[in-house]
């Protein structure tokens, strides 16, 4: 009934017939899953809020809370992940001619797990996320094309985390890597459940990402207000236009390569093994052709982010506009053209790595064209060093460093000396920490007062960049050293004592982020304890220039009471100088906003608990999970009330309570922003 799963396949079993320190430490991991699970279900329940979560939250179609929620599932994998690399890097500090406390097994999980985690449930949640509450907004929309569409994106991603979790209760994860390559992966090599964990986890993200990625390029396209031309589009619009189109194209071949994989294990086809016409090539090709773009996928939002940032405290119009709208298009279209280089050394010709090489090199440009920009919109404007400014600092300094090691390793015969060692991992979290994670920080502290209606913490959030950023040199830059003198990567295990010092100061880098980490929800908490006196109703805390800002925060439902007419680029803060905002509308009209629809969350779950069937061979459960899926989206189908309307009537009031709170609120200059006096009111002094 069961399939595979025994009692055997649970970690505390294990841990109480082997008990060494690397299964306790795995029952630990899973006991932390289920005593978490039932202190979150014990305290909705206590406190009753079950019927709350589940009308306003979970089966929302609106997008802003949708994006909450992706924004939610990212923080909450980036906590296991932050942890597992502390484990890692604990392992290789004490693991000196040492077995250490990790077994190899539990160590290939672990780079497997936090290299999959971060990818798929940190970074596109967080993207993703940020998208969905902004750019609607940024455009004028009232929602994205497809809200139910986007609903069940949102949960095939959860459902994709929740195998994750669950791969730390019921049997264990691949150690073939987040990339997930054969022959590692194959049934021959790897007959566990761990492959088949990761195989389905990152199809169902795959697949929600895929959806996301045409819902939000049909919602650029299609819902711009009237007026909002191309060239009028906000930078992080342009940005997550061009994201939408790398997930479209890009995301299909990893769909693919996993099936293809799936096909090998359950059906016995031999796309990827070494024998009966297999070619294990075809998967590094097919993952890299989404592997290369994905890391645009996951730093052109992030571009976007500090494009708004940067204008915003610099108090000056964004430097060199049509340049970074080209150069964002640009980065888009080399991002296919550069997936080579990530195995340059697995036999092609010469001639071949080197052109790859010269388009790796060449991709560096556009985003130099960004560097340049930045710096000019700050250059005589009138800089706050809020937190998002810090970070949107930090990233510049640290990507350029990254990316100098990016034109290294673009020359295939440096990379090829330097290959598979932690030269590389150093790279590469040079550039996806700042490039990603900064921006996404930065994009979370701008927008929050927009989302919840208050500001928060400035004291905690420069703690918390102080540790992301000190905590990032140190973890990082001994791995640039490690790497020149060969260390390999993924490794559990060193022999070279000379090594010792660098793991250790990596270690303390690593504890430092994981502080970080830990002060940004420190910095949520004192946020909302304090929120009575950050309150911003208003919505313009940071006198800021896009459409977003011209509402109430946190937004209504249907966010505009009128769609705005667009007839410049920064139409708000051209209103805001010419006395033109918080202006009432001539007339009011009925509006029709999504019901709430509890369709996509029977799809993700069903879906996930299909896939978790498939792990175990539990053929009942993958069956039924299937069933439920595919009978939710035929009924769904069937379903014609799916809209609700607002009366023109309880629109106006609103409207007219907002602006009347607008008109009692004082305007506050910059310097005050950061203070109980900013009520979203920040004065308009045009630079």
């Amino acid at each position: 009934m069961f399939g595979r799963l025994t009692w055997e396949s649970l970690p505390f079993v294990k841990a109480w017939l082997d008990p060494t320190v690397s299964e306790i430490i795995a029952a630990g991991a899973g006991g932390i899953v289920v005593l978490g699970a039932i202190a979150t279900f014990g305290l909705i329940t206590l406190f009753g809020k079950w019927r709350y979560i589940w009308t306003e939250w979970m089966t929302s179609l609106d997008h802003k809370k949708i994006g909450i929620m992706y924004m939610i599932l990212a923080v909450i994998m980036l906590s296991r992940a932050l942890i597992e690399a502390v484990l890692m890097r604990v392992q290789q500090a004490v693991a000196i001619n040492n077995p250490g406390l990790l077994s190899p097994d539990h160590f290939g999980q672990l780079f497997t797990t936090h290299g999959t985690i971060m990818i798929f449930f940190v970074g596109m949640p967080l993207l993703t996320g940020l998208i969905n509450f902004a750019m609607p907004l940024q455009i004028g929309a009232r929602d994205v094309a497809f809200p139910y569409m986007n609903s069940i994106s949102l949960w095939m991603t959860v459902g994709g985390g929740i195998l994750l979790m669950a791969s730390l209760v019921f049997g264990e994860f691949s150690t073939g890597g987040w990339s997930g390559y054969p022959p590692y992966t194959e049934l021959a090599f790897n007959g566990g459940v761990g492959p088949d964990y990761w195989i389905w986890a990152v199809t169902l993200s795959s697949l929600g990402a895929m959806m996301t990625g045409i819902n939000f390029a049909v919602t650029v396209y299609k819902l711009r207000s009237p007026g909002m031309r191309w060239m009028r589009l906000p930078l992080f619009t342009w940005t997550a236009f061009c994201t939408a189109i790398l997930m479209i194209f890009a995301v299909p071949p990893l769909t693919i390569a996993t099936l293809l994989l799936a096909a090998d294990r359950y059906l016995g086809m031999h796309f990827f093994t070494n024998a009966l016409g297999g070619n294990m090539m075809n998967f590094v090709n097919l993952f890299w052709l989404f592997g290369h773009p994905e890391v645009y996928i996951l730093i052109l939002p992030a571009f976007g982010i500090f494009s708004e940032v940067v204008s915003t405290f610099s108090a000056k119009v964004l430097y060199g506009y049509t340049s970074l709208v080209i150069a964002t298009m640009a980065i888009a279209l080399l991002s296919f053209t550069v997936w080579l280089h990530h195995f340059f050394t697995m036999g092609q010709s010469a001639p071949v790595n080197a052109v790859f090489g010269i388009a790796t090199m060449a991709i560096g440009i556009p985003t130099g064209v960004k560097i340049y920009n930045w710096i000019w919109t700050m250059f005589r404007g009138e800089v706050r060093f809020t937190t998002p400014m810090l970070f949107s600092l930090a990233f510049m300094v640290t990507f350029v460093i990254g990316g100098m090691s990016g034109i290294i390793l673009a020359t295939p015969p440096v990379d090829f000396m330097v290959h598979n060692t932690l030269f590389l991992v150093a790279h590469f979290h040079n550039m996806l920490i700042p490039g990603m994670l900064y921006g996404m920080i930065a994009g979370y502290y701008y927008w929050f007062p927009k989302a919840f209606g208050f500001r928060l913490s400035e004291t905690w959030g420069r703690i918390a960049f102080v540790c992301w950023v000190v905590g990032f040199y140190l973890a990082f830059t001994p791995l640039y050293v490690l790497g020149l003198a060969g260390a390999p990567r993924r490794t559990q295990e060193f022999f070279d004592p000379s090594f010792r010092p660098w793991l250790i100061i990596a270690l303390l880098g690593a504890l430092l982020i994981a502080a970080g980490l830990a002060a940004l929800f420190i910095q949520l908490w004192v946020s909302i304890k304090q929120r009575d006196t950050t309150r911003v109703p208003v919505g313009d805390p940071w006198d800021a220039r896009g459409l977003e800002w011209s509402i109430p925060a946190p937004p209504p439902d249907y966010n505009f009471a009128v769609l705005p007419q667009v007839g410049r680029r920064d139409a708000f803060y051209w209103r805001k100088q010419n006395n033109g905002a918080y202006k009432p509308a001539d007339h009011y009209r009925d509006i029709e906003v999504p019901k709430n629809s509890m369709c996509g969350v029977l799809v993700g779950l069903a879906a996930a608990a299909c896939f978790f069937g498939l792990v175990w061979h539990i053929w009942w459960l993958a069956f039924c999970g299937s069933a439920l899926t595919i009978g939710t989206i035929i009924t769904r189908s069937f379903m014609r009330d799916v809209v609700r309307t607002i009366p023109a009537a309880e629109v106006e009031a609103l409207d007219r309570r907002w602006l009347e709170t607008a008109a009692a609120a004082l305007p506050v200059p910059r310097q005050l922003e950061l203070t109980p006096e900013n009520e979203g009111l920040a004065r308009c002094q045009p630079k």
